[in-house]
């Protein structure tokens, strides 16, 4: 039996988020609330636990206090296994400078492969929503002796321009013959000439050859220092970089409504539509599958409970996610994520929107196509999301699609 390879995991989370503001304004992307109890790191984290590889380092850089805590509070292995999740901040290791890229940021890491000594180095994102089973990719990545292998996803012809998009070898179409940034008219694949494939930002290399790679681009004053936009490009010019289509990705539990999902909600209306792709009949994307969980770290909160049942005030939700620590008192929330701690009086309604943690509304108050970050206190009778000019006025984001992102601590009047 062949014997397994030694794999390593690295996230890079130093995503400053600046698209996600005002939401990252305290925060790294990564360690954004999203779908009631969770962080954007965990789909990452668990994708690669429940893939079987836990060695795991996670590397921060930007405003990553409340990522550090949540992962060292929640990302826990057993020490008598010699497992492992790390987190990892910038250390000037090379030079007076922080990570001037993803590239960089694993090349200044690279004391960290030395001690582990993989064979292969898996590479993830960790501010995207999806699940994958990593252990698949490995294994095509093994079989087709390629030094590195990115990850792609399926997307329709017309909306090539908004990706980073994979030209393949029609003859070999798991080898890379050119990586195409933004194209504005490629070729399809081959099997399907209205579909290109984009690149999920998640890699598989050869521990060596990674290492080698890293280094020489470390020492290219022109690069970006960009896993992407340089590491594999070098690849694809060396002829050793393959693809790994994700549509041939089976993870447990899936069904074809969700089989293939992946969402980069690096924007606020694509944060806003990914909360909601959970809370349909039939989600778009199914928190409830068991065979392939998705883990975090809210324990210790009682159940969430609704009171009120007059005439005129009946303490009611539907359609929305309703966490632990919720306490809907009289109002009304519809299509909406309440996060753990949310308190919404009597009388108040809640439409269409996201609560994270321990906001209060108060009675009268109406929120409506909003995201309201942690700790808001909004007051009786104020309204979000209802006047356009009055949430502007009030120094609130609000986009073009018109939803009201209120920040962090914000009181309502």
């Amino acid at each position: 039996m062949a014997h397994a390879p030694r794999v390593l995991a690295i996230v890079l989370a130093g995503g400053e988020g600046k698209r996600l503001m005002p939401l990252t304004a305290a925060r790294a992307k990564p360690a954004v609330p999203f779908g009631g109890i969770y962080r954007l790191v965990d789909f990452a984290l668990s994708n690669v636990v429940n893939s079987r590889y836990l060695h795991v380092i996670v590397l921060t850089q930007y405003k990553s206090h409340s990522l550090d805590r949540h992962i060292s509070k929640t990302w826990r292995m057993s020490p008598l296994l010699g497992n492992f999740v790390s987190t990892v901040p910038a250390q000037q290791r090379v030079g007076k400078h922080w990570y001037l890229g993803s590239a960089d940021a694993i090349y200044q890491c690279l004391n960290i492969i030395d001690d582990e000594r993989p064979d292969i180095v898996v590479v993830v994102g960790a501010d995207h929503v999806y699940r994958m089973d990593f252990s698949q990719m490995v294994d095509a990545h093994v079989e087709s002796g390629a030094r590195a292998t990115v990850a792609a996803i399926r997307q329709p012809l017309s909306m090539a321009d908004q990706f980073g998009v994979i030209d393949v070898d029609p003859k070999d179409p798991t080898k890379i013959r050119e990586f195409l940034e933004k194209p504005t008219n490629p070729a399809g694949l081959p099997d399907a000439p209205d579909q290109v494939l984009a690149s999920m930002g998640n890699y598989v290399f050869d521990a060596d050859a990674l290492v080698e790679a890293v280094t020489k681009d470390a020492a290219d004053p022109d690069s970006r220092h960009d896993m992407g936009g340089d590491i594999i490009p070098a690849f694809v010019r060396e002829g050793t970089a393959g693809v790994y289509d994700f549509i041939r990705n089976d993870v447990p539990g899936s069904t074809d409504r969700d089989r293939d999902y992946w969402r980069d909600v690096g924007t606020i209306d694509s944060y806003y539509d990914a909360n909601n792709d959970l809370i349909a009949v039939t989600p778009v994307f199914n928190l409830y599958n068991d065979e392939w969980p998705l883990y975090t770290g809210y324990t210790g909160l009682p159940p969430a409970k609704f009171v009120h049942a007059g005439p005129g005030r009946l303490g009611h939700a539907a359609d929305s996610i309703v966490s632990p620590g919720v306490l809907i008192s009289g109002a009304t929330a519809a299509g909406s994520i309440l996060s753990p701690g949310v308190y919404l009086h009597s009388w108040a309604v809640v439409s269409n929107s996201v609560l994270m943690d321990d906001v209060k509304v108060n009675r009268y108050a109406q929120v409506h196509h909003a995201i309201i970050d942690k700790n808001v206190i909004i007051n009786e009778r104020a309204r979000i999301g209802v006047d356009r000019e009055e949430d502007l006025a009030r120094g609130f984001t609000v986009t073009e699609s018109g939803i009201t992102v209120v920040p962090k601590g914000t009181v309502v009047d």
